[in-house]
């Protein structure tokens, strides 16, 4: 069998495994494959075969790796909805007791409840959002 066809057939297989585990390891090996595959072709012999995979997936572990590994951590960029009022100030507007609550976010007023419930907020406290619950915001007194 010829080099190359080996070469393509080491392609062929890191590339499905590649998509069977998504690690991109083995796409960066399948690619440095698919390159010694086309070098094997033109001629090359079986050593710079080897020297030119291992020349190849070394340059894609250092440069291509920590771009998508930088792309895969990316942090979120915003919270939107209910997500973006959890650690917000507030101002409760009744006492916030286990059964019953209203506290003032942005000029919303919420149905609120304390993170501990044997805690009583009294009137006019600022309280800090923890959660939200359906449409209830669970709150914690500010020292």
């Amino acid at each position: 069998m010829d080099p190359w066809a080996i070469w393509l057939a080491v392609a062929a297989v890191s590339a499905v495994a590649e998509i069977l585990t998504l690690t991109a390891a083995l796409g960066m090996l399948a690619a440095a494959s698919a390159v010694t595959a086309v070098a094997a072709a033109l001629g090359m012999p079986v050593p710079l075969q080897f020297l030119t995979f291992t020349v190849v997936t070394t340059v894609m572990v250092l440069l291509l790796q920590p771009v998508a590994m930088r792309h895969l951590h990316r942090p979120q960029k915003a919270r939107f909805g209910v997500d973006a009022l959890v650690g917000k100030a507030a101002y409760a507007v009744t006492e916030v007791t286990s059964r019953s609550g209203r506290i003032d976010i942005d000029g919303e007023v919420w149905t609120a409840r304390p993170y501990d419930e044997t805690l009583v907020i009294p009137s006019g406290a600022t309280v800090d959002v923890m959660e939200i619950r359906g449409a209830t915001a669970i709150v914690y007194p500010r020292e």
